[in-house]
C-alpha cells in the first residue's frame, strides 16, 4: 500500500488510542488536501461541542494556508507577489517558518512551490531554481512581498501548525485528553499510539504519544518526479522517512520535512539546538535509527 506522507503514522488510526474507560468521541474529514482526523475521550455532548469548535479553527486556518483554496490568503500571495496587512496567524506562520529557515541552514525553504511545479509538470528542474531562496521573502506586518518569479508553499509546516491551533482551542475548552491529526498528530493527555510505517519497508514499530507531538516525511510518500515531494534547490532525500516528536506540531513538521535532507551529523545538530525529543529516521535499506 502506497501511503502519503500526512497517513505515515495514521496506520493504526482505527486503534490509535490504548484501552481506556471513557467514552471517546471522533470526527474524520478533509483538509489541507488530506484526511484528517479529531478524537476526544469525554462526556458525549461535551467532547461533541469541542469537536464543532476545532472544526471552525480549522477552517479558518485552511482560508490562510492551503493550497487548495484559489481565495486563501496564500494563493493570493502566490499570483499576486504580494499580501497587505496580512492575519496574525499568517505572520506567525511566517516567523516559525523563518525560524525553521535558520535553523536548518536553509533545508527548509517555503519558496519551493514552483520548483514543485516544474517537476510535476515534467519541466526541467533547473529552469526553477532560481525561484528558491526564502531569504528574499520580506514580510512584517504590513505586508508579505515576494520576490519576482516566487511562490509558496506551506505544505512542510500548515498542517502542523494547524494541529497545535486546533489542540490550543481544545484545551482552552477544558479538554484534556485528545488526539488531533491534521497531518501531524498532536497528543493532550495520553497515551495514544501510533504505528510507524515507511512506504516502502512497511510497518516498522510504534510509538506511544501523550503531551507532544510527532510528525513524518517520507519523499516517496507521494511520488514526485525520481525523488519525491519533498523538493529543494541544493539537497536531495538521504532517507526514507523521518519522523521528529516535539513540542509542538508545528516544530515537528518543519524539522522532518528539513531533516529528509540532510546528513545525520546535521540533525544531531537540529535536535540539540531546536528542544526536538526524539529523531526517528529510516534509510533506504530500512533500517530503523533513533536518536
Amino acid at each position: 500500500m502506497t501511503l502519503t506522507r500526512r497517513r505515515f503514522l495514521s496506520i493504526a488510526a482505527a486503534s490509535a488510542a490504548l484501552p481506556r474507560a471513557a467514552h471517546a468521541e471522533a470526527w474524520q474529514g478533509h483538509a489541507f488536501g488530506a484526511e484528517v482526523s479529531i478524537t476526544i475521550r469525554g462526556e458525549r455532548a461535551q467532547a461533541q461541542h469541542g469537536l464543532s469548535q476545532a472544526r471552525t479553527v480549522l477552517r479558518d486556518i485552511e482560508r490562510l494556508f492551503s493550497l487548495f483554496d484559489p481565495n486563501s490568503a496564500l494563493s493570493h500571495l502566490n499570483r499576486n507577489g504580494l499580501l497587505l496587512a496580512p492575519d496574525p496567524q499568517f505572520l506567525a506562520l511566517m516567523r516559525s517558518a523563518d525560524w525553521a529557515y535558520q535553523l536548518t541552514g536553509g533545508l527548509f525553504d517555503p519558496s519551493v512551490q514552483q520548483l514543485w511545479q516544474g517537476i510535476a509538470q515534467n519541466h526541467n528542474p533547473t529552469a526553477y531554481f532560481d525561484t528558491v531562496g526564502w531569504e528574499r521573502v520580506k514580510f512584517d506586518a504590513q505586508q508579505v512581498a515576494l520576490d519576482v518569479g516566487q511562490a509558496l508553499t506551506f505544505n512542510g509546516i500548515a498542517q502542523g501548525y494547524a494541529t497545535d491551533q486546533v489542540s490550543a482551542i481544545l484545551i482552552a475548552h477544558g479538554f484534556s485528553d485528545v488526539l488531533v491529526n491534521i497531518g501531524e498528530h498532536r497528543g493532550i493527555g495520553g497515551s495514544w499510539r501510533l504505528g510507524i510505517q515507511d512506504p516502502k519497508h512497511g510497518l516498522l514499530g510504534s510509538r506511544i504519544l501523550n503531551n507532544g507531538a510527532i510528525a513524518t516525511s517520507s519523499p516517496q510518500g507521494t511520488p514526485l518526479g525520481k525523488e519525491g515531494h519533498i523538493v529543494h534547490a541544493k539537497a536531495r532525500p538521504r532517507w526514507s522517512t523521518v519522523s521528529v516528536e516535539a513540542p509542538t506540531a508545528t516544530l515537528a513538521d518543519s524539522l522532518s520535512t528539513a531533516m529528509v535532507m540532510a546528513p545525520r551529523e546535521q540533525i544531531e545538530e537540529i535536535k540539540r539546538e531546536g528542544d526536538v525529543t526524539r529523531v526517528t529516521l529510516v534509510d533506504f535499506d530500512g533500517d530503523l535509527i533513533t536518536l
